[in-house]
């Protein structure tokens, strides 16, 4: 699955190698659904394998986001798109890189706006939200809490 587990150091010592899974996805119309089951895929396995905790929200989330950054990627930049997905802490990293050099900025709210809120949707759920210009292109970062808040808070930062 492209994923890494602990590895030996050459001492026959298990030394902690991070949990992680890139894909390189091509644009045509199955891509964002294989992209979804990737990251389903991935926290099933960092669950069930590595034994860390996966809210349900988490994994919902995690394959919202997945989906919204996956169809910018596509529809905004040509060629093709990596996802990377990491878990770091308590979080798991959605990174999505694509060919554009443009960074995506939010729009301001427009009630009358039809389609154009992936970019809202992500910021609004994710712990942290990042993009980044490359040497080539650019890197999208989102960061999603993999437990529920236990102030139920959906995006773990408490209501506003």
């Amino acid at each position: 699955m492209g994923q890494a587990g602990p590895v030996e150091d050459g001492e026959g010592v298990a030394a902690d190698a991070p949990i992680q899974l890139t894909v390189a996805l091509e644009g045509d119309g199955t891509c964002i659904a294989a992209a979804r089951h990737h990251a389903a895929r991935f926290l099933a396995e960092v669950q069930g394998v590595h034994g860390l905790p996966v809210s349900a929200r988490a994994m919902d989330l995690t394959q919202l986001v997945v989906s919204e950054l996956v169809t910018n990627a596509l529809k905004y930049a040509p060629g093709p798109v990596l996802l990377e997905l990491r878990i770091d802490g308590d979080l798991v990293e959605v990174i999505v890189w694509d060919s554009d050099p443009v960074l995506p900025l939010a729009q301001a709210a427009d009630p009358g706006r039809i389609g154009q809120h992936g970019l809202e949707i992500v910021m609004a759920v994710a712990q942290g939200f990042e993009a980044q210009r490359q040497p080539v292109g650019k890197r999208v970062t989102a960061r999603l809490a993999l437990l529920d808040d236990p102030d139920g808070a959906v995006s773990g930062r408490p209501p506003q």
